[in-house]
C-alpha cells in the first residue's frame, strides 16, 4: 500500500467517464482473529481483502461493478461494466432516478485513533491474550466445564472519489473481545459472556476491565444461574439494562426507519411527525461515539462520502426522521444524514444504522428500583428477532425480582417481546447513566456492518415468556 495513492488512482480513472453520477470506493480491509479453547488454539489467522467498487447512475437507474486490480484501466472497464448494469436495470424502472441533489460532500483525511497501536501489537501478544484469559476462566471453578476467548480487529482504509466532489480518506480499527465460560451440575447448563467491541485503540477495548476480569464475571454469572428460578411470566414492569435498550433500539426500532425499509412498507411509513414513543424517549443514530468514547459504529464518512452526523429519529417520542443514502434523502425531500455502508469493495453500499441510542434522563439506577414497587429488572441481550411491523421478541440472561423497591436474587433470563413503539409509548423513567453495549459481533442486512447501540436503563412494560404466572 506504501506506494499507492489511491485519490490519485481514482481521480484518474473518472476522466472521462460518461454517466450522471459516478462513485469510486477503494477499500483495504485486514482483519486477525484468535479463538482459544479448553486450552487449545482453534484459530489464529489473518487476511487481507482489498478492491474498488463503482457505483454508477445512468439511464435514470443505479448500475454497481467491482474489481480487485487497483489500475486505471481495471477501474475504467468496472466503470463500464457498472453503466450497461444500470441501464439494464434501468429497462425495469418504472420511475427513473435523477442525478443525487447537490449536498455537502467529505474532502480530506479522517483517522480514528488507535490503528496503528493495534497494528504494532504481535500476533503473539493476542495468542498469550487469550489463552491466559480462557485458562483463568476455567480456573474459576470446577463447575466450569469448559470456557473461550476470542479476540479479532478490523482495520480498514478507505478512499472515496465521486463526479460531485467527495474526494476523502478514512482510517478505522475496530478490536473486539468475547469470553464465555460454561457451568454444568447435575445436568444443568449455563453460560456467562462478557463481551467489549470499540472503535479505537487497545487501552479502549478493556475500559470496563481487564481480559482476566471479564473472564471472572462470566464464570460467575454461569454459576450463579445453575441454581436460579425462572421468573412468572405474562405482562410486567420491567428496567431494561443499556445492552437491552440498545438491542430494543436497535433491532425493533433502527431498522424499521431505515428509508428502503420505509419504502418496502415498514411500520414507520407515513408516521413522521406523529407520536410513536413517551416523552422520556428521544432516540438517536450517530456516526460519532456520543456521551463515551470507543462506540462500536463509529464512522466520520459513510460510503458515499457524505459526513455522517447525528440524526435524532424520535423527539421526546415525536418521529422525526428516517435514516438515509443519497437517494431516499432525495425521494423525501430531505439531506443524506450519512447512513449508506458497504461490508467489503464488492458490496453496494445499503443504509445501515452506525451507533443507535436513547439519550439519558435523569436519576440513577438506584434511584430507579427504589421507585419500583413490583416489577423485573432485566440484563444480558442474547439474539432475537424483529419484523418490520417492530414486533419482537430478545433473549436476556439474568433476571432479578423487584419488590418495594428492593432486588431480589438473581434469576434465570427470559424472552421478551412486544411491538417497539408500544414499548416505547409505556416508557415513563430514563437514567443518567449511559453505555454502550453491542459493539461486538455485527449487524446483518444481506450484508454485516459493524454497529453499537445502548443507552440508559429505563423502565417500560412487556411481555416476559417464563413460567406462567
Amino acid at each position: 500500500m506504501a506506494h499507492l495513492d489511491p485519490l490519485s488512482l481514482l481521480d484518474d480513472a473518472l476522466r472521462g467517464a460518461q454517466a450522471d453520477h459516478v462513485l469510486l470506493r477503494w477499500h483495504h480491509k485486514t482483519t486477525r482473529s484468535v479463538a482459544v479453547e479448553k486450552g487449545r488454539v482453534d484459530n489464529a489467522a489473518s487476511n487481507t481483502y482489498s478492491g474498488i467498487g463503482v457505483r454508477v447512475l445512468a439511464h435514470g437507474s443505479y448500475g454497481f461493478a467491482s474489481t480487485d486490480r487497483p489500475d486505471r484501466d481495471a477501474i475504467r472497464r468496472a466503470i463500464d461494466a457498472a453503466t450497461l448494469a444500470a441501464k439494464a436495470s434501468a429497462r425495469q424502472r418504472r420511475e427513473k432516478v435523477a442525478a443525487p441533489p447537490l449536498t455537502q460532500l467529505a474532502q480530506g483525511v479522517y483517522e480514528a485513533d488507535g490503528a496503528r497501536e493495534l497494528r504494532e501489537r504481535p500476533m503473539e501478544a493476542l495468542l498469550r491474550l487469550c489463552l491466559d484469559a480462557e485458562a483463568k476462566t476455567r480456573a474459576q471453578s470446577g463447575i466450569i466445564q469448559s470456557a473461550t476467548c476470542g479476540y479479532s480487529e478490523i482495520h480498514e482504509e478507505k478512499a472515496i472519489v465521486s463526479s460531485d466532489g467527495a474526494r476523502v480518506i478514512t482510517r478505522v480499527a475496530r478490536p473486539e473481545l468475547r469470553v464465555f465460560a460454561i457451568a454444568a451440575k447435575n445436568g444443568e447448563i449455563q453460560r456467562g459472556v462478557e463481551t467489549s467491541g470499540v472503535t479505537g485503540g487497545w487501552q479502549c477495548l478493556f475500559t470496563r476491565g481487564t481480559a482476566e476480569s471479564m473472564g471472572e464475571r462470566a464464570a460467575q454469572k454461569a454459576i450463579e444461574l445453575l441454581d436460579a428460578e425462572r421468573p412468572n411470566g405474562g405482562r410486567s414492569v420491567v428496567i431494561l439494562s443499556p445492552a437491552l435498550v440498545g438491542m430494543l433500539v436497535h433491532e425493533a426500532v433502527g431498522h424499521t426507519v431505515e428509508a428502503d425499509f420505509v419504502l418496502a412498507g415498514s411500520v414507520a411509513r407515513g408516521r413522521i411527525g406523529t407520536r410513536v414513543a413517551s416523552d422520556f424517549v428521544t432516540l438517536e443514530d450517530s456516526g460519532r461515539s456520543e456521551f463515551l468514547p470507543g462506540a462500536g459504529g463509529q464512522v466520520d464518512v459513510d460510503d458515499e462520502g457524505v459526513p455522517t452526523q447525528r440524526t435524532t429519529i424520535i423527539e421526546n417520542g415525536i418521529l422525526k426522521s428516517y435514516l438515509h443514502d443519497r437517494e431516499t434523502a432525495a425521494h423525501f425531500g430531505v439531506a443524506p444524514t450519512g447512513n449508506a455502508r458497504a461490508w467489503e469493495y464488492d458490496n453496494e453500499p445499503l443504509i445501515r444504522m452506525r451507533n443507535t441510542y436513547i439519550r439519558p434522563g435523569q436519576g440513577t439506577l438506584e434511584e430507579l428500583i427504589a421507585s419500583t414497587p413490583d416489577g423485573w429488572l432485566l440484563d444480558g441481550a442474547s439474539n432475537g428477532q424483529a419484523d418490520a411491523n417492530g414486533e419482537f421478541m430478545f433473549g436476556t440472561h439474568e433476571a432479578r425480582r423487584i419488590r418495594n423497591g428492593k432486588l431480589g436474587a438473581r434469576m434465570k433470563g427470559v424472552n421478551i417481546s412486544g411491538t417497539a413503539f408500544e414499548v416505547l409509548q409505556s416508557v415513563d423513567a430514563v437514567t443518567s447513566d449511559f453505555r454502550w453495549d453491542l459493539g461486538s459481533g455485527h449487524c446483518g442486512k444481506g450484508q454485516p456492518a459493524k454497529v453499537d447501540a445502548g443507552g440508559p436503563w429505563l423502565r417500560c412494560k412487556v411481555v416476559l415468556g417464563g413460567k406462567e404466572g
